[in-house]
């Protein structure tokens, strides 16, 4: 029997990179897989497939997680699909970099709107159906920029950072309806979207890491199947940083 055996896990922005990895993780671990992408591509169809080698049940849905009314929705679908839902990663997240003094207002909205507002969204359909169930964990993929800051991130650090926040508040309210919340900050990671850095770059980030390497989606999704498991019962209201000792 996996850490999640008989659980049902919602994983937002889940058709590739980290998500698609936690989603994985928790479906080898026994878990049923509801994720969410905003389209339908190979990648979404092939996590599907990949999810359902696994014994589990799995169905992707197609929803913009940056809309409240949509995430309602999405979330009503869900329930009537398999039930319940016992863990949610809000993994959901896009970046537009640039430095404050040349960001424009829709790059900064955009980030916000996508990264923060869809936890938010996602947290506010799902705490119903964890508290009648009495039982819940609800995991945020912030981020060490979240906590540290960055340049030319002035929009990503101030969303990553509100999803600390927001799962710590959130642990607070619920805990009494057994309700858990909390973060994941991950530091430098290898997925599509580091790989295209130049060499250089990469090893001047490497050099800066404790471990002398960059993280991958499995180091993330480990430490997402902790939380969502029963090991972490008494752990709420945490942020876990995940990133090699920068």
């Amino acid at each position: 029997m996996g850490l999640l055996n008989k659980k049902v896990a919602l994983i937002t922005g889940a058709a590739r990179g980290i998500g698609k990895a936690i989603a994985l993780k928790f479906a080898s671990e026994g878990a049923d897989i509801a994720f969410t992408d905003i389209k339908e591509d190979d990648n979404f169809l092939n996590t599907v497939g990949e999810i359902t080698s696994y014994g589990v049940r799995c169905k992707g849905y197609i929803s913009n997680a940056a809309d409240f009314n949509q995430t309602h929705e999405c979330i009503n679908e869900i329930v009537t699909d398999f039930g319940r839902i016992d863990i949610l990663v809000n993994n959901a997240g896009i970046t537009r970099d640039g430095l404050i003094l040349r960001m424009s207002e829709q790059q900064w909205d955009a980030v916000l709107t996508v990264n923060l507002k869809s936890a938010f969204n996602f947290s506010h359909a799902v705490v119903p159906v964890m508290s009648k169930q009495k039982a819940g964990s609800i995991i945020n993929i912030s981020s060490i920029v979240g906590i540290n800051g960055n340049a030319g991130q002035c929009n990503y650090a101030a969303a990553k950072a509100g999803m600390i926040g927001l799962a710590k508040s959130i642990a607070k309210e619920m805990g009494s309806r057994g309700i858990r919340a909390n973060a994941i900050a991950p530091g430098f990671i290898i997925t599509n979207m580091t790989a295209v850095l130049p060499e250089n770059v990469k090893k001047e980030w490497c050099d800066k890491i404790a471990l002398r390497r960059g993280g991958t989606p499995q180091d993330i999704a480990n430490v997402a199947t902790f939380l969502g498991s029963e090991l972490s019962s008494y752990v709420t209201g945490q942020v876990i940083v995940c990133d090699g000792c920068m």
